[in-house]
């Protein structure tokens, strides 16, 4: 299994927003072939600042499956006009 870690910085002031659309959008990330779970964490010490945890069976599951996905471009859509700065992906195992 794999353990995608993404560090989220939202614009000021925008986290109620990027919780509703992630709402949406969690449920395109589900449905997608080697996923397994996933986790959003909101940062107690910093406002507008989150931690998304997903599980992957395989690496190729998220870069290839997922991002190179129609579905992607939904998630996209969603969620990263959020981001500043855009998000660093790390995977681990």
């Amino acid at each position: 299994m794999i353990l995608e870690v993404a560090i989220l910085n939202i614009k000021q002031g925008l986290s109620e927003a990027f919780e509703n659309n992630f709402h949406k959008a969690q449920h395109i990330i589900s449905s997608m072939k080697g996923y397994v779970s996933h986790e959003l964490k909101k940062c107690v010490e910093q406002d507008d600042k989150y931690i998304l945890l997903v599980n992957w069976e395989t690496i190729e599951d998220h870069e290839t499956g997922f991002r190179r996905s129609e579905q992607y471009q939904e998630w996209k859509a969603l969620l990263h006009h959020f981001y500043d700065p855009f998000p660093t992906v790390e995977h681990y195992k």
